[in-house]
Formats: structure tokens, C-alpha cells, sequence
């Protein structure tokens, strides 16, 4: 079975496991503080740090640059790294606030160009940038992270990240509704198989065979 025939029957399986999912469905500053927060820690300490973040009133962009870094250091030490991820969020928002200002100016600067920009700031690689593409700005992106290259990796899917992007941007149609719950979809198989290692039941580890 080549590539494309594994992310074919991979998506196939997440589709009759799940359905289309409408996943992470929040506001543009939130997609992009998560995305920030997401890295190197499980979805569930995101959820955590967002709520605390919502409850004192500092998750859009506007409030985390008037805020005290020390409270929000304490909304997300949940999620690791909790001191660095404070400055890398201070800096994103500063950078989006001051060079965009808003989600409408956003959506008039192609992906390309979006993507490169953002990939200046510091913290933010490539997995932050496609998240707030793909979930804040709904561009024609897949997101390759911890989760996606695990499933993948199991599936015998061993392409590059270009690679593995094309294939999967090809194969679901640059539909950004499609990109995005196949992603979450992901998300929710490594949750329900892969950090509970329930790995004899997996069924997308016949793939690599």
C-alpha cells in the first residue's frame, strides 16, 4: 500500500469513527492564544488554561498585552513551559495587533505571505502558524503536530511534512471544514487510543503492514 492509499483508508476510518467534525470552534484571539499554549502539552491542559484565561478576563489579543504576565503565567502553568509561553504569547499578540489589528485586514493577505510573517516571530513555528491558519483564518491548511505525525507514523505514512501535507490537502479537497475535522479527528483517535496505549485495539495500525 502506497502513501496515498494509507491516508485514504486512514481517513475512511476516521470518518466511520467519528463524522465530520466541526472542531475547535472559538473566536480568532482564542485560536490564536491556544495555538501558542498547545505546544509540547496535551489538548486537555489547554482547555484548562483557557478557561482560567476566560475567567479573568485576559484571552483576546488586547487583553494579554494590557494584563500582568504574572497572571497569565498563572491561567496556564497547566500547560508547561508556563514562563516562555507568556512571553511568546506577549509577543504574538503584540506582532498581530500592531502589524494586522484585526481579523478582517488579516483575511486580505494571502496564506503564503500570512504564514511566512508569522514564522518571524519568535516561539511561533510551524505547527502555531498552520493552527491559526487553518482554525482562525480557515485557509486551505493542514496541521501537522504531535498528534498527526503519531497516527501517521503508525499507519506507515513516513513522507515529509511537505509530503504528507500535500497528500492530505489533495485527498480532502482544500476544504477547510474538511481539513480541520480530520485534524480534530486525530486529535480525538490519539486521545482515545495513543495516550491510554490502548494500542491492540487500534485499527490504523494495520495500515503499516
Amino acid at each position: 500500500m502506497d502513501e496515498r492509499s494509507r491516508i485514504q483508508t486512514l481517513i475512511t476510518i476516521l470518518d466511520d469513527t467519528y463524522g465530520q467534525l466541526c472542531w475547535w470552534d472559538a473566536p480568532f484571539d482564542e485560536i490564536v492564544i491556544g495555538a501558542v499554549l498547545t505546544q509540547q502539552t496535551r489538548w486537555e491542559n489547554v482547555q484548562s488554561a483557557l478557561e482560567l484565561l476566560r475567567a479573568e478576563g485576559i484571552c483576546t489579543l488586547h487583553s494579554i498585552l494590557l494584563a500582568d504576565p504574572t497572571a497569565i503565567e498563572s491561567c496556564i502553568r497547566s500547560t508547561g513551559f508556563f514562563r516562555v509561553k507568556t512571553a511568546r504569547l506577549i509577543s504574538l499578540a503584540e506582532f498581530i495587533v500592531k502589524t494586522y489589528g484585526t481579523p478582517e485586514q488579516l483575511a486580505l493577505i494571502s496564506t503564503e505571505e500570512l504564514r511566512r510573517s508569522l514564522l518571524t516571530v519568535n516561539g511561533v513555528g510551524e505547527e502555531t502558524a498552520d493552527s491559526i491558519l487553518c482554525y482562525g483564518l480557515f485557509r486551505e491548511v493542514f496541521v501537522i503536530d504531535a498528534y498527526t505525525r503519531r497516527i501517521c507514523r503508525c499507519a506507515g505514512i513516513t513522507g515529509s511534512r511537505s509530503e504528507i501535507t500535500s497528500l492530505f490537502l489533495e485527498e480532502l479537497q482544500h476544504d477547510n471544514a474538511l481539513l480541520r475535522s480530520c485534524h480534530g479527528q486525530m486529535v480525538e483517535y490519539a486521545k482515545e487510543y495513543c495516550t491510554k496505549k490502548r494500542c491492540p485495539g487500534c485499527r490504523i495500525q494495520t495500515l503499516n503492514g
